[in-house]
Formats: C-alpha cells, structure tokens, sequence
C-alpha cells in the first residue's frame, strides 16, 4: 500500500480505448464509478455484485446495457484483477473493499479505493466537462462536498470557452498540415490564444472574429474561414 499519503498526488488524464476496467460493487458509489468510466468509452468493463442482476437499482441495471459492460454475481478474485488496468472497489462493505486494494497492490494493479482512499493508489477528482474541455479537481480528500461544489463553478466558467476550444480543435491540424517550422506555429498559437477571439465567440461576433483571423492567418487557410466559425458542425 502506499506509505507516504503526505505526497501530492500526480494528475493524469488517461485514455481508456485500450483498458479493461472492473468495478466491484454496483450500489450508489459503485453507479457512479461505473458511469465516470463509461462516459470515457473504456475496451471493456467487468462489474461485480453479490445481488442477482434483475435485483440490481434501476440506474445499475440501464449501466449494465452498454456493449463493453460485463455483470457477474460474485466476489471479486485475483483473477478479475490480474485482467484489469483500472478497479474500482465500490462495496458497501470496508473490509471487503480492503481486500480488494490489497489484491490490486499484490497484483500492481491501480485501484481506487472508496471507503479508504489511501488504500488504493489513486482517487477520482471531480471533473468539469464543457464539449472536449475537462477541468480536473481534487481537495486530496479533505472535502468531496466542496469538489463537487466547485466543479458546478468550473463548468460555468468553461461553458463560454467553449467555442474557442472548437475552434482551435479545428485550426490546429490545418496549421500543422502546412509544414512550417516549429517556431512559426508556436507563435501563430500563442498570439490567437492571447487574442480577442474568445470574448467575441463568447458573445456571438461572428464578423469580428472573421476580421482578426483574415488579418493573421497564413493566406492558404482563409479558405477554411466557414467550417473555423461553423458552430452547427
């Protein structure tokens, strides 16, 4: 198990494509794992219970119809984990959900403990999403109230942002596709990040916006202006 729970933690933004991921326990926490992941379209996810399926809440049940979900009315084995990238060990029960992060750290296996944090080896931040922007928090566990709090901040401050994310998503591989030198790139992405751009996407300036990227694209791209400010696409 992890000795020094002082340190801070490292954060990551993982892609869950390739990964197989077990969650262990399908009651509210247990839903709420289980949901996290699927919203990241993991290669697969083994969710273990003791209840028989049609026994499950309503809300574990409609989880458990998404095509890379598998259920099984069992305990978890170190087989489960030894298959596993991620686990989750969402029980009711502390001591089970104990044993569980000790199988995973025999296993080297990452897990994340809810009814003991520090057993596992990692913790679920509380995320603010806003069309491909995520905003990642954590309070190391000293307050999830205020996490979830804070995230509902973060999603407002995200959502007028948004349209410059959409943008820049969609001039970036055009930009590259040209082949300049690095420095010239850098200096192009960095002077639209500092520029006016956001504020008048925010506020719907279509024609302003239009203006400022005439004045300092790289003339091959003005073509691409509509599908750039397309906000329907």
């Amino acid at each position: 198990m992890p000795e020094d729970i002082s340190a801070p933690a490292y954060p990551l933004f993982l892609s869950l494509g390739n990964c197989h991921c077990l969650v262990v326990g399908l009651g509210e926490v247990g839903q709420r794992k289980l949901a996290g992941l699927l919203v990241c379209k993991p290669l697969s996810v083994l969710a273990l219970d003791m209840l028989p399926q049609e026994a499950l809440p309503p809300g574990a049940r409609s989880l458990l119809a998404e095509p890379c979900v598998r259920y099984a009315q069992r305990p978890c084995q170190m087989d489960d984990v030894m298959a596993s990238n991620l686990v989750f060990a969402a029980t009711g029960k502390h001591e089970e959900n104990l044993r569980i992060a000790a199988l995973c750290h025999e296993a080297r296996v990452f897990c994340n403990c809810a009814s003991a944090p520090h057993a596992g080896n990692f913790m679920l931040p509380s995320v603010a999403r806003q069309g491909e922007m995520a905003v990642a928090l954590s309070t190391g566990g000293a307050s999830p109230a205020l996490a979830r709090r804070w995230r509902h901040e973060l999603e407002d401050w995200l959502a007028p942002r948004s349209r410059m994310v959409r943008l820049m998503g969609r001039l970036r591989p055009l930009v590259l596709a040209m082949k300049a030198d690095t420095g010239q790139n850098t200096e192009l992405f960095r002077k639209i990040a500092a520029s006016p751009l956001q504020g008048w996407l925010a506020s719907n300036d279509m024609e302003q916006c239009r203006q400022w990227l005439l004045a300092h694209l790289p003339l091959p791209l003005h073509a691409h202006l509509a599908e750039l400010l397309d906000d329907k696409s």
